[in-house]
């Protein structure tokens, strides 16, 4: 069988093995464009949700990478977690709280994670690793507060690295990890964003560089076509670049799907 992923915008996935389901990073309302009215950025959607927080399946359990709002949306969390009272939510330790606020939910339903733990929710395994949002930051326990998630289900392990650009020992422990398939954001960085509180990510050379490093054979490009202001036109991504490196490139559509398998 092969995992399906479903974008939902921005870093949102739906993971689906067999009739399991398992979301990263689900942005599904306006509260950024609602926080965000009148300033700089602005954050008005591009295009609507492609589902609604209604219209998803019963989901084992939600993974947040990290605690920007993008990532740990309250309007998103809150009404699915309270509609599906068996769903668990999984973030990085240093956001635990932060995860208690935005989803309503009691302590005993979040399972915040740390490097190299892994827990299990159905058929998917997953395991924390760190990320490195511009840098990689970690409270006084040493505790990364951005995390990936590589998640196996299947025999296919796929990673979601969060917000991330490439770090040291990056490419090393993914390859350690038998990664098959790297969902990558590719929106880059630049110090006009970073000055004014965005912080950036990989841009598409240097994830198809991480992929080649980690011996990585799926790239799936994301975090683009969201918000202007922070994008990246995909007809623009340098498919021979990933070509000349062993790389494919699946580039999903607006709340399409994409059969993802080891290898292929």
């Amino acid at each position: 069988m092969t995992v399906r992923a479903r974008w939902l915008g921005q870093a949102g996935f739906q993971l689906t093995y067999g009739d399991a389901h398992l979301l990263v990073d689900p942005y599904l309302s306006d509260s950024l464009a609602r926080k965000y009215a009148g300033t700089l950025f602005p954050h008005v959607r591009l295009r609507p949700a492609p589902v609604t927080v209604a219209g998803l399946p019963p989901v084992h359990a939600v993974l947040c990478s990290h605690a920007h709002t993008d990532h740990m949306d309250p309007d998103t969390l809150a009404p699915l977690l309270a509609a599906q009272p068996a769903t668990r939510l999984a973030c990085p330790r240093p956001v635990r709280d932060e995860a208690l606020r935005r989803s309503a939910v009691p302590a005993d339903r979040i399972d915040p994670l740390a490097d190299g733990e892994r827990v299990g929710y159905g058929p998917f395994t997953v395991t924390a690793v760190p990320a490195a949002h511009e840098t990689r930051v970690r409270d006084d326990n040493g505790d990364d507060r951005f995390l990936g998630y590589v998640v196996e289900a299947g025999g296919v392990r796929v990673y979601h690295s969060g917000d991330c650009v490439p770090f040291e020992g990056q490419a090393e422990r993914l390859r350690d990890l038998g990664v098959d398939v790297a969902l990558l954001p590719v929106n880059g960085r630049d110090a006009h964003r970073l000055g004014n509180g965005v912080p950036g990510n990989f841009d598409f050379a240097e994830a198809v560089d991480l992929c080649v490093r980690a011996g990585i054979g799926i790239l799936v490009p994301h975090h683009w076509g969201m918000f202007a202001f922070n994008t990246v036109d995909p007809d623009g991504f340098d498919l021979d670049l990933a070509a000349r490196g062993g790389v494919a490139v699946r580039v999903p559509g607006h709340g399409g799907t994409l059969d993802l398998a080891a290898g292929r």
